[in-house]
């Protein structure tokens, strides 16, 4: 993966009152803790929920890497990264933070959420069960090496076919993210419009859910 290579944009994280009445918590993504081992090239894939505090160490350090700190804007101390995760964790479920598991070692921080259920969906014309995706790639070895493209096209197809409801998944990485952009293309994204959100002009990248 290309040096900077990170894609993020705050999903809103509702707190447990606030659940809409029509839903479970482990409804609105479909159980991605379930969702298994993917093969890829480099090794096997697989999220692993974020658990804190076991995990706010390790996250605070890849938070804290200027390469990642540019666009994730979470450089600082613990209590920052803990409250980004946090809102999530304690939220209605439309928003799972994961690592990303190579061969058993973490090597990425995901989020994966529900888009159409986001502040995001007001700035570009949503449909029902669009997916995100925000992603950072840790350590430094891991980045420039195609690592995190690998990783997004496996994991984009692993989500349409475990989300049957799902039509396509979507990203908005930082126009000036130019790393993020490329690998979001190298991993069968498109390029769909610019969008002004509120902390960025973002790139839309979308994979559509392939025609059977």
């Amino acid at each position: 993966m290309a040096p900077g290579l990170s894609a993020q944009h705050r999903p809103s994280a509702h707190l447990p009152w606030q659940r809409p009445h029509w839903t479970r918590r482990d409804d609105l993504l479909d159980g991605v803790a379930r969702w298994g081992v993917m093969h890829t090239r480099y090794g096997e894939f697989r999220l692993q929920p974020v658990r804190l505090p076991r995990d706010l160490p390790l996250l605070v350090d890849w938070m804290n890497d200027p390469v990642v700190s540019a666009f994730w804007e979470l450089c600082g101390p613990a209590e920052l990264t803990e409250q980004h995760v946090r809102a999530q964790l304690d939220g209605d479920g439309r928003s799972v933070p994961c690592l990303g598991l190579v061969d058993g070692t973490p090597m990425s921080y995901w989020e994966v959420y529900r888009a159409d259920l986001d502040p995001l969906a007001r700035h570009y014309p949503a449909r029902p069960h669009d997916t995100g995706l925000h992603l950072l790639v840790g350590p430094a070895a891991h980045r420039g090496r195609g690592v995190g493209s690998s990783l997004l096209g496996t994991l984009t197809r692993r989500i349409l076919r475990e989300r049957q409801a799902a039509r396509r998944v979507v990203a908005e990485p930082d126009v000036r993210n130019l790393p993020s952009v490329r690998a979001f293309l190298r991993a069968g994204y498109r390029f769909d419009s610019e969008l002004p959100l509120p902390e960025k002009q973002a790139a839309l990248m979308v994979f559509d859910r392939p025609q059977p």
